[in-house]
């Protein structure tokens, strides 16, 4: 357990890294995106990442491990924005974003440690394919509660979907950066 703690904090860092420069760059432009937006931008990211799989290929020059880091970031801003609600401007400045990206990457990295005791490291014998289709089935049940206005019978929440697919994406790109 000690190895994989180690490789999801590099490659959240990885992610933490691209979130801070995008950041700098663009402010916190996202605030202005609704929970739904967030979502559809996790699927773009996912079927994009499952069509250079299939492909094998990518005219645009750019690989999926991008792709996954988006997903953990999108999925970040996604539990900000379920928190805070959306604005119509750029209301925060880059230390309060950083500060809120921290929090719920760490909670989603604590479910990580919870879930991988429970399940014995099962995502080390998945292919990153699967990690893939998990993702976007989770989508899917994203968007269906979404639809239902948040209300579920005994689902876990739009959040719970959102920390999975966040975790999911970092064990992509543990699988894709390991030597």
């Amino acid at each position: 357990m000690a190895d994989t703690i180690a490789q999801f904090d590099n490659a959240l860092a990885m992610c933490r890294d691209v979130f801070v420069k995008k950041l700098k760059d663009y402010g916190a432009s996202w605030r202005i995106m609704r929970p739904e937006s967030v979502t559809d931008q996790i699927f773009i990211k996912a079927t994009r990442i499952r069509s250079l799989e299939t492909k094998k290929t990518s005219k645009a020059g750019e690989g999926i491990l991008p792709e996954f880091i988006a997903i953990v970031n999108y999925g970040a801003i996604g539990l900000i924005q379920l928190e805070l609600g959306y604005c119509d401007t750029d209301d925060m400045d880059v230390d309060k974003a950083i500060a809120l990206y921290d929090r719920h990457v760490r909670r989603t990295r604590e479910l990580m440690i919870a879930k991988n005791h429970d399940y014995d490291e099962a995502w080390r014998g998945m292919r990153v394919h699967s990690y893939t289709d998990i993702i976007l089935q989770k989508l899917m049940r994203t968007k269906q509660i979404e639809d239902n206005n948040g209300v579920t019978i005994m689902s876990e929440g739009v959040d719970a979907n959102y920390q999975d697919m966040m975790n999911y994406a970092v064990f992509a790109i543990i699988k894709l950066t390991e030597d």
